[in-house]
């Protein structure tokens, strides 16, 4: 372990191998190059760089001599801070000692002189302007000499615990130099310290060792002189544990500073950052919302550190899966910093996530214009580019982030989605092929590199690629995609087309499509239940039982609003959001965030059509009723009581007619968008001051033509969508059909759901009108054979059917 003295001559051989020009400052080209040398193993791209350049000199900017730099005491101080460790940057820059430096002290009188008492007299101004450092830097800067002695101590334990780790092989991923022990610390959380963490052995005799002996260290911090001592103690002991990826004992500390000092914002802030590198995002929100109340409440003492606590409030939401919330976050950070082009960024991310493509475009090209080479925003934004049907420039975007960035999976594979859309099969697979380069166990590549193919005529490849993706996973979806393989060289073989360019199919004209008994559902019915059948998937709507929107509205207090003129309960998104995530708990975050994706694009668009960012409750309960689970009967009563709790419906038994007039326009114009709402206000465009019952609701919302008569349908695909009809498949897609199969009865094909609702018929059978008969499962298909040819389960015959 080098000595304070030691230390700083060493500090000193740094700076002077680095100050090419002899000015006295690092400037960021000179800077660069010690972070690159400092780290020889790591790769950094030009990004990581400069965003650990802008940190180093905004955090030490009293440090910055104009255009020459970082002085030798802004280094110096780097290095207290613990943003790097000495003795091994010296030696991984084969630097040796000179026996005087260039006052001409020795080293040994230097030595000799940084534990006498003469010696902490000469330190005392230098004391003082640390002190000075901590306030203004969230750096943790080290305040007590005595805390020096901890720190001192604590990397002997660690280095100590890391020989004996390393020498029995226990020690993985150790990539210790990929942040220069800390250069980018205040970036906060990111996939970066999760995935290149070091993997220290918990559960052995050497770690119970490291951990008492740590004990030790923190009783001697708890007997400090003082509780800011104390303080200081457990916040560098914190410090040099999280650097160390020693998260949880880091915890430990910032933990106990918290307690020791609990209005002040850096150990709840530190303490946030270790939960949520454990993956304890709850916890890690709570304690960056703690630390966000404290820098609140404590002026601007704390302004410098707001921006990044909103960063990284935000970062912990989206670990739970609420992105609606953490845009609020990231967007206070940019308005509070608007330089923050990674608050940007994210924030764009964010928009893109719930559905709000233009938005994000906009803090995207913000982000990207503060930072022109910054990969992550160019990929983001050409996924957002894509989804608004900018597919000329969204290519351009990939590609530029490919360019900064050659290994960018994100961008590779979602440019590899963008030309599987367009229909470039060969371009779709090499982008598959290069993100399997980089990412070789990425399933869905695989998958998508064998559908890629397939299109491209490359059947064999196709099978190969498909193997291989069954070799990395099991999931039903791949078994699928075989079996339709399959399909499709049997239909090749036959000659029925679907291969060398021939048809697939062709669509027919809706008036075409006949059904064969009352239980065959229209083909326009079908297609609008099938939509509505999709949304309940993505957002699992149908396993939230209606009961939990009762129980929301009997326990939600919500303060009235009049921004309308009527007064309403409106919410802000934000809030709606967490009463989601009560209703959908069950779902994992991701999971999550794509239901509030569609919720936001289908159903709040419409409830928010002026963009106020507040939502009608009660409506909004009102119109997610069908869709959730339980007895048609109990959603239709649970839609009525949430529109009886509506303020203009409050203190009475009934709800206005109008109201209801309201809210069958509304479910409408979200389920049902094709059939337009304007016909509704033609025919029901009166003002009517007459009150509903539950019955006369009831008979409004089942009425076909002007109701939601669909949800009949929708109730057949819930209980039948899982059906599947034996070695049957579909005579256009060539998948197995599940769910409904509808039999043409004169052709004797069948088609799925799908194409039966797009109008998709095999191109081998063109009829002036086609017939069709839906079977819900094939036992049902059985019976019918069996009526058909006379036969009955008693015995008795009957003439065959005509």
């Amino acid at each position: 372990m080098a000595t304070r003295g030691s230390r700083s001559e060493k500090v000193k051989r740094i700076f002077q191998q680095f100050d090419g020009n002899h000015d006295g400052g690092l400037n960021r080209e000179e800077m660069a190059a010690l972070v690159v040398a400092v780290n020889p193993r790591v790769k950094f791209s030009e990004e990581q760089i400069n965003a650990i350049l802008d940190e180093v000199f905004r955090t030490y900017s009293e440090f910055i001599d104009g255009e020459k730099g970082l002085t030798y005491e802004g280094l110096l101080r780097t290095y207290d801070d613990g943003a790097g460790d000495v003795d091994r940057d010296f030696d991984a820059l084969g630097l040796e000692l000179k026996p005087e430096d260039n006052t001409g002290t020795s080293i040994a009188a230097e030595e000799a002189s940084s534990s006498s008492i003469a010696d902490e007299r000469v330190m005392e101004p230098h004391k003082k302007q640390r002190t000075a450092a901590w306030a203004a830097s969230p750096n943790h800067g080290i305040v007590f000499d005595d805390t020096w002695k901890l720190v001192d101590d604590l990397e002997i334990l660690i280095k100590r615990l890391k020989s004996k780790q390393w020498k029995d092989g226990k020690l993985k991923n150790d990539n210790s130099d990929v942040y220069s022990e800390g250069w980018s610390r205040e970036l906060g959380p990111s996939t970066e310290i999760t995935d290149k963490r070091v993997n220290w052995e918990e559960t052995g005799h050497d770690y119970a060792v490291f951990v008492k002996e740590l004990g030790v260290l923190r009783s001697r911090a708890d007997g400090s002189r003082s509780r800011e001592e104390a303080f200081d103690g457990h916040m560098a002991i914190g410090r040099v544990l999280y650097d160390q990826h020693l998260f949880k004992e880091a915890l430990v500390s910032f933990k106990r500073a918290c307690e020791l000092q609990p209005a002040d914002v850096r150990p709840h802030f530190r303490a946030g950052n270790c939960l949520y590198v454990l993956g304890r995002h709850s916890e890690s929100k709570e304690e960056f919302l703690l630390a966000l109340e404290a820098a609140e409440a404590g002026g601007s003492q704390w302004a410098y550190l707001l921006p990044q606590i909103h960063v990284n409030l935000g970062i912990a939401l989206e670990g739970e899966g609420m992105v609606i919330s953490a845009c609020e976050h990231y967007r206070e950070a940019a308005i509070l910093c608007p330089t923050h082009f990674r608050a940007l960024k994210l924030l764009g991310s964010a928009l893109f996530g719930v559905g709000e493509y233009k938005a994000a475009v906009k803090a995207l090209e913000e982000a990207i214009y503060m930072k022109s080479d910054y990969a992550d925003a160019h990929c983001d934004l050409a996924s957002a580019l894509h989804a608004m049907g900018d597919d000329d420039n969204a290519i351009k975007e990939f590609q530029r982030a490919i360019d900064l960035k050659p290994g960018h999976v994100d961008a590779l594979y979602n440019l590899g989605g963008l030309y599987m859309d367009m229909g470039r099969y060969q371009r779709a697979s090499e982008m598959y092929t290069r993100v399997l380069s980089v990412w070789p166990n990425h399933w869905r590549a695989q998958l998508n590199k064998a559908v890629a193919l397939l299109g491209a005529g490359e059947t064999e490849e196709a099978k190969k690629a498909l193997k291989e993706a069954l070799k990395m996973t099991n999931r039903v979806e791949l078994h699928d995609a075989v079996a339709h393989l399959k399909q499709l060289q049997k239909k090749k073989l036959k000659g029925n087309g679907g291969g060398n360019g021939e048809e697939a199919f062709i669509i027919v004209e809706p008036s075409k499509f006949k059904s064969v008994g009352e239980k065959t559902t229209l083909r326009a019915d079908l297609s609008t239940a099938l939509d509505i059948r999709s949304f309940q998937r993505i957002t699992r709507l149908n396993r939230c039982d209606v009961d939990q929107i009762k129980k929301e509205i009997n326990e939600t207090d919500v303060p009235m609003s009049y921004s309308g003129g009527v007064p309403e309960k409106s919410i802000r998104k934000a809030s709606l959001e967490e009463i989601l995530h009560r209703l959908l708990k069950f779902l994992k975050p991701e999971t999550f965030i794509g239901a509030v994706k569609a919720i936001n694009q289908k159903v709040l668009s419409v409830l928010d059509e002026s963009e106020s960012g507040r939502l009608d409750l009660g409506m909004f309960f009102a119109v997610l009723a069908p869709v959730c689970g339980g007895s048609p009967d109990k959603r239709k009563r649970i839609a009525y009581e949430a529109l009886l709790w509506r303020p203009v419906n409050e203190g009475s038994s009934q709800i206005r007619k109008t109201d209801a007039q309201r809210y069958i326009k509304l479910l409408r114009a979200i389920y049902i968008p094709s059939q337009g709402a304007s016909e509704m206000l033609e025919i029901h465009g009166e003002m009517d001051t007459s009150l509903v019952s539950l019955a006369e609701f009831t008979a409004m919302f089942d009425d076909p033509d002007w109701g939601f008569g669909i949800m009949s349908t929708l109730l057949k695909l819930e209980m039948g969508d899982r059906n599947r009809h034996g070695s049957h498949v579909c005579a256009t897609c060539r998948y197995p059909i599940i769910g409904s199969r509808f039999k043409e009865i004169k052709s004797h094909f069948s088609l799925c759901s799908q194409c039966y609702s797009e109008g998709k018929v095999p191109p081998t059978s063109k009829l002036e009108e086609y017939r069709f008969k839906e079977y819900a499962s094939e036992a049902e298909a059985v019976k019918d054979k069996c009526m058909w040819f006379g036969i009955h389960s008693k015995g008795s015959s009957s003439p065959a059917a005509s």
